[in-house]
């Protein structure tokens, strides 16, 4: 992978990763559409780990609530009252609900790694993130705020994100969708689904870092890697700062429909090519 290909990639996950419309499903289209070639071992390993770029994004954009809620966790451990304060029983439901994606990731791991290799898949995945964000928009109610968020909330958004393990299933499109259907307003399951993608993305690096270790040549990827890790950085920030503007007065249909279409031609190409 040169300089050039990490740089756009990194941008496209910055870009992407927190819009709902599949960050996974673009770093395997986009590749393949350009008639890009990268060993698929290699490939898998440096999307996930671009992936820590947008994590530091979304931890830097995060960072006063993560901070209160370490904090509040602490004092609530300390005083035998775990649950007590707000913030710590929000950390509480973040872990909890990284549970499911943490179990089948690690279930799953070889199906999911060979899914990047499927355009037509991807295609197939991108048209179900758009039914998702559909469904959300058409079953929500708006009510709800993260302080009446149970740990049956926290579960259901939990398993909206171990579906978006698989590329063309955008995780931030499925566990707000999955919010919405549980009647939270736009904006707090997005902040709720930000906040739960930490573990999972800092597990999923972990991982991928092990992986890398096995590589005959994996040193050679440390520039591109780098590369790409910035540039999530940057763009990754300023999407979330855009998406949760956005979120506050306007609805997912418009990403709905961005998946609707590039699921589609992606489905119309990979027949062409056969």
């Amino acid at each position: 992978m040169s300089l050039i290909q990490a740089l756009v990639l990194g941008i496209l996950q910055g870009a992407t990763e927190f819009l709902p419309i599949s960050s996974s499903a673009h770093l395997v289209l986009v590749p393949w559409l350009l008639k890009w070639e990268f060993d698929p071992n290699a490939a898998f390993i440096f999307n996930i780990l671009v992936q820590w770029g947008t994590l530091l994004a979304v931890v830097f954009y995060f960072r006063h609530d993560l901070l209160e809620m370490v904090g509040a966790t602490w004092r609530g451990v300390r005083s035998r009252k775990p649950f007590q304060d707000p913030e710590a029983r929000l950390a509480w439901l973040v872990l909890a609900a990284s549970i499911p994606a943490t179990i089948i990731g690690v279930a799953l791991k070889t199906q999911v790694s060979q899914t990047f290799e499927n355009p037509r898949t991807v295609s197939v995945l991108l048209l179900a993130t758009a039914a998702m964000l559909f469904l959300g928009e058409r079953i929500g109610k708006f009510e709800r705020t993260l302080e009446s968020l149970s740990t049956r909330d926290a579960l259901w958004i939990g398993l909206a994100q171990a579906l978006a393990l698989f590329p063309g299933i955008s995780r931030s499109g499925a566990t707000i969708a999955a919010g919405l259907v549980r009647r939270f307003q736009r904006p707090h399951a997005a902040r709720f689904s930000f906040l739960i993608a930490i573990p999972v993305m800092i597990g999923a690096g972990l991982v991928a870092v092990f992986d890398l270790a096995q590589i005959p040549d994996g040193n050679s990827q440390i520039s591109a890697l780098v590369v790409g890790f910035l540039a999530a950085v940057v763009v990754g920030y300023f999407a979330i700062r855009w998406l949760m503007k956005f979120l506050a007065r306007k609805s997912l249909s418009t990403f709905g429909v961005y998946c609707a279409i590039v699921g589609g031609l992606g489905l119309l190409l990979s027949a062409i090519r056969g």
